[in-house]
């Protein structure tokens, strides 16, 4: 099957396990995406197996940026991003421009539409901000630009999130009272035995720790007291780390083993020699 691919090249996100992870997802009225990231997950669900989406990230740059696409046309949106990659000369090679451009974006009223296209040309394509919530990620030299894969991927990315609703809360703070039984909550939170941009405390958002797993999982078991589905995608073993705290709770769940090196795998088989043991939790 063909998968959307996200026009955000978000890190962490999960379009090369999707023909792994979509086929152990129930089908479901409604569908959360607690940590949405490039909403890979989601946009690859939704189509055919729920009828209301609710994504929420506590990033609010990247929910920004999801909200202003549901405002405006695709050729209207193309046309403003064309405009501004002529005005400030941005490129593959242009460090100057996009210099600029990053100082423009930090010093102006920070619309969301020239945040993503400056993602578009930074190092990795990434959202990387400093305490001063301040774009700050390096240029993306002979790498990123907003080229032509990208845009076709925008489009259809515009089109599926056009009636998703969306927020950008911690996940303790999300309004749960809008489940019912047989809903569907999809996790894909930071890893706490992996450190990455999205989880280090560093980028003007709060880090991750075991304390954040500890909340996550008992707010799982409740939901899941009540009927309403969840997976959760995690790592219970990364570089001789183990995760005790999700090792010990998946243990009252169903535990899908992922191939995170993308090769054919089954879910029920553990490969101990393996560096990574990645995973999906469920309760179902």
């Amino acid at each position: 099957m063909a998968y959307l691919k996200s026009p955000m090249n978000y890190i962490g996100n999960k379009y090369r396990l999707l023909d792994q992870i979509i086929p152990l997802l129930p089908k479901s009225n409604c569908f959360v995406d607690l940590f949405s990231g490039g909403l890979d997950v989601a946009i690859n669900y939704s189509p055919t197996n729920c009828n209301t989406v609710y994504c929420n990230d506590v990033n609010y740059h990247l929910i920004d940026i999801y909200k202003s696409f549901q405002k405006i046309d695709y050729d209207l949106l193309i046309t403003i991003l064309d405009s501004k990659i002529l005005k400030f000369g941005l490129s593959k090679t242009n460090l100057e421009g996009y210099l600029n451009f990053r100082d423009y974006y930090n010093n102006s009223d920070k619309d969301p539409l020239d945040l993503y296209l400056l993602m578009n040309y930074s190092f990795n394509y990434q959202l990387r901000f400093n305490s001063s919530h301040e774009f700050n990620n390096p240029f993306g030299k002979n790498r990123s630009s907003f080229n032509d894969s990208i845009r076709k991927r925008l489009s259809s990315f515009m089109e599926t999130i056009n009636n998703y609703n969306f927020s950008s809360v911690d996940f303790r703070d999300f309004d749960y009272s809008i489940l019912q039984k047989g809903d569907l909550v999809y996790c894909d939170p930071p890893y706490s035995i992996s450190t990455g941009s999205y989880n280090d405390g560093k980028r003007g958002f709060n880090g991750w720790c075991f304390q954040d797993d500890i909340d996550l999982i008992n707010l799982l078991d409740d939901l899941s007291a009540k009927g309403i589905k969840f997976a959760m995608s995690n790592v219970l073993i990364h570089k001789g780390k183990t995760n005790v705290i999700l090792t010990e709770w998946s243990k009252k769940y169903t535990v899908h083993n992922l191939d995170c090196n993308y090769n054919n795998s089954s879910y029920h088989l553990i490969n101990t020699k393996s560096e990574t043991r990645e995973v999906l939790i469920t309760n179902e």
